[in-house]
């Protein structure tokens, strides 16, 4: 909202002068830069090999910015205008480096893909915009190189990131996709799916009030989501089990945990008892199945040991959920 109403203090592109162009080309190359570094040093721990890859990108943008430097001072002098990416309306925008270290490697290589794409299309317009001939030169041989990065990056990538090592850091980094939201947060989606079953349905059962359930499951599904959260985060830092973030396993399995619990809770805000009933017996099943699967997809447990270990065991608690509740 604050955006766009301070966007009308912003310059619009075509109103930009030679100079400010290239101060604005500048500001830009030496942010990349940074950006490139940031995400070097996010990744050097675990992936040194990609660390290499953007700290030689960082020094490609700064010879980027060198050659324009030369060129502002040979034709405007020493002094650069203060402009900035945010200072121009419809601009391409950075994330701030800090995300660098919340981002997983192949979203990393992504976003530099993107910042690549930006800034040669932001060449080739303000190209366009000079008439000063060395600087449209200047311009335009820099669209062709931010262009030429995807070859410089495969070139960059041979020195050091060959395939085998590339596979390794990939591994690498499914296996810490794993380690931080899958497995807790598939114990989360366990725990919530079945912990929740004896309790919701036996008062489903015994009251055979649909409100009353619902109240139940509810209380049930938060409550569990979170405990599980804060158990998942207390527990373990992730510094020596290389788990990662706290924080970000106890939201997932805390999350799931939720949603596990209140997938089968919601049907009972119908009123008929045995529409609520029967629609939440047909959640349950298909919940069970969906942890089998994602046991088998991700954590490559055989699917007919996923099969016994979840759907049996969610059904005889179901049943014992059942039997409780008409006892």
């Amino acid at each position: 909202m604050f955006s766009r109403l301070l966007s009308g203090a912003k310059r619009p592109f075509s109103s930009l002068s030679e100079q400010e162009i290239l101060a604005l080309a500048i500001s830009s190359e030496e942010d990349d830069s940074r950006i490139y570094l940031a995400y070097a040093d996010a990744l050097r721990e675990r992936y040194p090999r990609s660390a290499a890859v953007f700290e030689d990108m960082a020094k490609e943008e700064n010879t980027h910015r060198q050659r324009l430097i030369d060129m502002h001072k040979a034709r405007f002098g020493e002094r650069i205008p203060l402009i900035r990416r945010e200072h121009v309306r419809d601009f391409y925008e950075r994330k701030p480096d800090w995300l660098a270290r919340s981002m997983p490697l192949e979203k990393v290589r992504r976003e530099a893909e993107r910042m690549e794409d930006q800034a040669y299309h932001f060449y080739l317009s303000a190209a366009a915009c000079s008439e000063d001939a060395e600087i449209r030169t200047l311009l335009g041989d820099l669209a062709m190189a931010e262009k030429a990065h995807e070859t410089l990056a495969h070139r960059l990538g041979e020195t050091h990131l060959p395939a085998d090592v590339k596979a390794e850091e990939d591994a690498t980094a499914h296996r810490q996709f794993l380690l931080t939201f899958v497995q807790p947060g598939l114990a989360g989606l366990m725990d919530g799916s079945v912990s929740t079953l004896a309790p919701i349905f036996a008062a489903a059962f015994a009251t055979q009030d649909t409100w009353q359930t619902f109240l139940i499951g509810l209380s049930a599904s938060v409550g569990a989501g979170i405990s599980m959260g804060f158990t998942e985060a207390a527990h373990d830092d992730g510094k020596l089990s290389g788990r990662g973030s706290p924080v970000k396993r106890g939201l997932a399995s805390g999350i799931m945990t939720a949603l596990g619990g209140l997938g089968h809770t919601l049907p009972y805000l119908i009123p008929d008892f045995w529409i609520a009933t029967t629609v939440a017996a047909a959640i349950v099943f298909v919940e069970l199945w969906a942890i089998a699967f994602i046991q088998n997809k991700y954590m490559e447990t055989p699917f007919m040991r996923a099969t016994f270990q979840v759907v049996l065991g969610g059904s005889l608690v179901l049943a014992a959920g059942v039997l409780i509740g008409n006892g």
